[in-house]
């Protein structure tokens, strides 16, 4: 059954026995933390988006979407052909192009900060960009009818992540805060078995599932 930004609250207050107002007043942090985990552990192909943009002349930063998580690939258009980048650390990126002022047709990006990637070399011209990402959906919390995907798709993953949360809040019994915590790495792996990435793999170039040492 769908769980709704309502029903998911109650649920967590019946399953906790709690009412008490410190408690209550956590219970959207429980339900935010709780998509965090799914959203880091899953990666599925609902959950990816194309923009277009554009590489500016002289610029080697592009700006990520606000809901950016990860990146699949990222193009851009030369002479009407399409062009798709190597995602690189940018590290890699700098030792390149160690001058700035050395410019061409971007061949590598990396990310290089939360809100942007970095190309290089520094584009010679302004391209039109395509990035294929994965992104961040819209919170139970905040929509405005109370639903989201996860709750309608995911309702025993976003039910028992919010109830690791309550419960590690109450300091609650461990074996209790241990069956939950099996319950939801279950939920987990049947979100995984529809499809599954890793946030740094560019999946134009990988065709498989890739994990990073750890």
């Amino acid at each position: 059954m769908a769980l709704t930004f309502t029903t998911l609250k109650t649920a967590i207050q019946d399953y906790t026995d709690n009412a008490e107002s410190t408690f209550v007043s956590q219970l959207t942090r429980f339900i935010l933390n709780a998509e965090e985990r799914i959203l880091k552990e899953c990666q599925l192909d609902d959950f990816r988006k194309n923009v277009t943009g554009t590489v500016t002349q002289s610029v080697k930063f592009l700006s990520k979407p606000t809901d950016f998580l990860a990146p699949f690939s990222l193009s851009v258009v030369n002479n009407s052909n399409n062009e798709f980048l190597e995602y690189k650390h940018p590290t890699f990126l700098q030792d390149y192009t160690p001058d700035p002022t050395t410019t061409g047709v971007p061949r590598y990006y990396g990310d290089w900060d939360e809100n942007s990637f970095i190309v290089a070399p520094t584009p010679d011209g302004s391209y039109t960009a395509e990035l294929h990402y994965f992104y961040r959906p819209q919170s139970i919390t905040a929509s405005d009818d109370g639903t989201s995907w996860l709750g309608t798709n995911a309702e025993l993953a976003l039910l028992y992540g919010s109830l690791m949360e309550a419960y590690t809040f109450m300091k609650g019994e461990p074996d209790l805060l241990t069956l939950y915590n099996s319950r939801f790495q279950e939920s987990i792996q049947w979100l995984k078995n529809l499809g599954e990435g890793e946030q740094t793999q560019d999946q134009y170039r990988y065709d498989t599932v890739r994990r990073g040492v750890q």
